[in-house]
């Protein structure tokens, strides 16, 4: 489903799509009350959602459709120049964000990325969106985040910020000298212990509670 208010954008997002055998846009709207309208009744897997629309934001959309029985994954479509918002989006449940002007192949890989239960463009680019945004937002690290992360063992804490840092599996591994499975089933858990729906959530979260600062390489 293809979710915003500029038809154009809509229409060169299906141009590309529909030129692919394994992938069939179902809906376009042009607002996120139209896609909650649209999506009873309808197979999706993956909602392209812009952020600035009339009647009902993304933001808000977002929330609502993560919500739902088996929801679809939701992309969020920014420019990235005002967008501080997708930081709200990516809190509301957002598997991560993809740029307007990314080119067919980003568009592509983003899509079946979030399809197959991956964090999109994450977490290197999410990071630095978060770098970006987070001075922006009021403050929320304190007692009641981190004691968020009482649950975790050191090993998973150790995880949690490697995530939170940008780091990929085989980084993670190669630096806490354990197999790349290992930390597979790390992040598993850690996902389970928080309630986090994807590795971008753990970003979030990561600096939310202060284990991830801005700056932080």
């Amino acid at each position: 489903m293809i979710v915003d208010d500029q038809a154009l954008v809509r229409a060169g997002f299906r141009m590309v799509l529909d030129a692919e055998p394994d992938i069939e846009v179902v809906a376009e709207c042009a607002d996120g009350q139209a896609a909650l309208d649209a999506l009873p009744g309808r197979e999706v897997d993956v909602v392209l959602m812009d952020i600035r629309m009339p009647r009902l934001d993304g933001i808000e959309a977002t929330r609502r459709v993560v919500a739902r029985a088996e929801p679809p994954k939701v992309l969020v479509l920014t420019t990235f120049d005002l967008d501080e918002y997708v930081y709200a989006a990516l809190r509301a449940g957002a598997a991560g964000f993809l740029l307007k002007d990314a080119g067919p192949s980003e568009l592509l890989a983003a899509i079946r990325a979030v399809h197959t239960g991956d964090a999109v463009v994450a977490p290197g680019p999410t990071r630095r969106l978060l770098d970006r945004f987070l001075p922006l937002l009021p403050s929320t690290a304190g007692p009641t985040a981190l004691g968020r992360l009482d649950v975790l063992t050191e090993r998973e804490r150790e995880v949690l910020e490697a995530v939170g840092r940008g780091l990929n599996n085989t980084e993670i591994a190669a630096a806490l000298f354990v197999a790349e499975a290992t930390v597979k089933t790390h992040i598993g858990r850690v996902l389970a212990k928080l309630g986090l729906r994807d590795r971008v959530q753990m970003v979030v979260l990561a600096y939310e509670t202060g284990l991830v600062r801005i700056g932080d390489g």
